[in-house]
């Protein structure tokens, strides 16, 4: 997606709350469909005796078919323009959900999770340049909080909708029931959705080549990949590690880790204010610095302090990006600005997103989850290191 996404004639003054929430609720069921796997994998992991090893790789599939296609989304936007990708997105979603069900063994499985990641990288890209064209500029910030609050819910429903389906389901059923809804999600949107029909731009390479020569890039991709490990990265494992290795039965897990996440949103607003006041490199080193501290505290923590901290780690977790994206929008001249964001977030997506838990999973096999969480942790302390060298000074264009 490239700033010309952003300037279309089709923008429409009277755009009403109706179409925003059909595009938010297709965004929800999209960050659904990559979430309810964590909350399901206790019950994946005992049904297909999987090892703890092999459960956390699968996440690594599930991010690399998310970074696959979201770097390329924009030849496909190119192709069917972004009203077509956010359709295939949500259609396609819905037939990996229904494959996944079906599903036999860990070949199976995987494939089934990587189809899932493939389907659901398409989305962002075209939904963000579908929402900003049809949303007045005077209304783009309050038209991108509705629909942002699309994640923050998904990290307190998927646990829930797991817990629920699978009490009248399997987990095989409870995939195929969110399949279903992504289906008529994407259905929904071909008949009453607005806007997205322009086409996208494929990546600019003059500017991907200027953007990887910038020290600061791969700094903030690192630091990226850290803050997305310490919430969605320690998020796909915590189920596990707290039903495998802490006792508590599924319905318990998923109960608290719904409950944990609560507070996203409101600490999203905490974060900006952070932002504001130190900076946004003083606010990253903080959080990542605090966030590794209990992380760290949550791999080694005695019955009394895993609660607290549970709870605690998530809420100083989601305070990272508000201060991450506004140091992407400072880094390098503007002509290479829109390229940071889409090439960041798909590489922080397979190492924090991927790599992380699938060292979390190896290490739960061969030592504990512990060990695994903690080391997460102790990784997370190095965040305030790599920004000690992060230049965010202007440059001319």
């Amino acid at each position: 997606m490239s700033a010309a996404d952003f300037i279309t004639p089709s923008r429409a003054a009277g755009f009403g709350l109706g179409p925003l929430l059909l595009l938010t609720s297709i965004f929800f069921l999209n960050f659904c469909a990559r979430l309810v796997m964590a909350p399901l994998m206790p019950r994946v992991e005992q049904s297909l005796s999987l090892s703890h090893a092999q459960a956390g790789g699968l996440f690594l599939l599930l991010s690399l078919g998310y970074c696959a296609t979201l770097l390329g989304s924009g030849f496909v936007s190119a192709r069917l323009n972004h009203r077509g990708s956010i359709i295939l997105s949500a259609l396609a979603t819905g037939v990996a959900m229904l494959l996944l069900s079906l599903t036999e063994g860990l070949a199976g499985l995987g494939g089934g999770i990587f189809l899932v990641g493939l389907a659901a990288g398409l989305y962002l890209p075209s939904g963000l340049a579908t929402l900003i064209s049809l949303v007045p500029a005077e209304r783009w910030g309050r038209a991108l909080a509705v629909h942002e609050m699309a994640p923050n819910l998904g990290f307190v429903v998927a646990p829930l909708l797991a817990m629920g389906l699978v009490e009248v389901f399997s987990w095989r059923g409870a995939m195929a029931c969110l399949g279903a809804v992504a289906l008529a999600g994407g259905l929904g949107f071909w008949r009453w959705g607005q806007g997205g029909r322009f086409a996208g731009q494929a990546p600019d390479l003059t500017s991907l080549r200027a953007l990887l020569k910038l020290p600061g890039f791969w700094t903030l991709m690192l630091c990226f990949s850290l803050g997305l490990g310490a919430s969605l990265g320690i998020y796909n494992m915590l189920p596990l590690y707290l039903v495998s290795e802490r006792g508590f039965s599924p319905h318990r897990a998923d109960l608290l880790v719904s409950a944990s996440r609560l507070s996203g949103v409101a600490m999203a607003f905490v974060s900006g204010w952070a932002s504001d006041r130190l900076g946004p490199r003083g606010a990253m080193a903080w959080v990542l610095g605090l966030c590794g501290a209990l992380t760290l505290g949550l791999g080694a923590a005695r019955e009394g302090w895993l609660i607290p901290l549970l709870f605690l780690q998530p809420m100083v977790a989601v305070c990272f990006f508000p201060p991450g994206f506004a140091a992407l929008a400072r880094l390098g001249s503007s002509s290479v600005r829109p390229v940071a964001v889409s090439l960041t977030m798909p590489l922080a997506f397979v190492l924090g997103g991927g790599i992380l838990p699938a060292l979390i999973g190896f290490l739960g096999q061969r030592l504990s989850f512990g060990w695994g969480i903690s080391l997460a942790g102790a990784l997370m302390l190095l965040g305030p290191l790599l920004l000690r060298r992060l230049d965010l000074a202007p440059r001319p264009d």
